[in-house]
């Protein structure tokens, strides 16, 4: 299965924002490396619905947030949360071509990067939105991550009438390493770079929910809705209905180069 490459995917929002709750859990611990001193721009790459944007925003009493989606629906959901908010402004865009206008003291993202097949071009992006000495701190899906998820694809993407639609398989995901990381980091221009794979088990409320909204936003485009309840039928089935999924995150925290450097 594969994506379309012109655009990121548009996003069931409502839902996403119900069922993301595990996300929204780790992400504070993401927000913590950014060691806020409360007066920053921080750029929020990937701000879904707002929801995480929402707890940047309690970090920066007299600071802003520019969150960026490319979700047309999920920057929807993120203004009607935070909209009224001086605080905060919201753009729709490609990550991989960042227009904000100005330079930011930092760049945040948690549960995005993976959906970015391109991250040389991602962190080129982000180190020319960001200040020299500006920060960059993110999460996202790492190698090994959902495996199951990621045979079952594989299993049922192969069997008809999906095979027509999807062909060969493709992962929708980049799923990267550390130390590849770590060396797009540094060509990009950042410096001070550390990288790291973390296990973590998300035990979501609503399962069939938070497997659609999330890991299945390319298929939803692709089939109609009938044929997308029986892809998800499938997928469930063939992985044994699952309660839990199996994450592995990778970590990355690094610095925009000066000038001179």
């Amino acid at each position: 299965m594969s994506s379309p490459e012109t655009r990121p995917a548009d996003w069931e929002a409502t839902k996403y924002s119900r069922v993301a709750t595990p996300q929204r859990e780790w992400s504070g611990a993401v927000i913590d490396r950014l060691k806020l001193a409360g007066n920053e721009t921080v750029l929020d790459a990937g701000c879904g619905s707002g929801k995480v944007t929402e707890d940047l925003l309690g970090r920066l009493p007299e600071g802003r947030v520019i969150g960026v989606d490319g979700s047309p629906s999920m920057i929807s959901e993120a203004e009607a949360r935070l909209g009224d908010d001086p605080r905060v402004s919201f753009l729709c865009q490609d990550l991989t071509s960042l227009e904000v206008g100005e330079p930011v003291d930092a760049v945040f993202s948690n549960a995005t990067f993976h959906w970015i097949r391109d991250h040389s071009a991602l962190f080129s992006a982000t180190a020319a939105a960001t200040r020299p000495g500006g920060s960059l701190v993110a999460q996202c899906g790492g190698k090994g991550n959902v495996s199951e998820v990621v045979e079952a694809l594989r299993i049922v993407g192969a069997q008809e009438p999906f095979a027509g639609v999807f062909g060969d398989f493709e992962e929708p995901w980049n799923f990267a390493g550390p130390e590849e990381t770590e060396i797009r980091l540094f060509e990009a221009g950042y410096g001070e770079i550390d990288c790291w794979l973390e296990e973590r088990i998300a035990h979501p409320e609503d399962p069939r929910g938070f497997f659609e909204a999330s890991f299945l936003a390319p298929a939803r485009e692709m089939l109609e809705p009938g044929l997308f309840t029986e892809y998800t039928d499938r997928l469930l089935a063939e992985m044994g209905q699952p309660t839990s999924f199996n994450y592995v995150r990778l970590n990355m925290t690094a610095k925009r180069k000066n000038e001179n450097e």
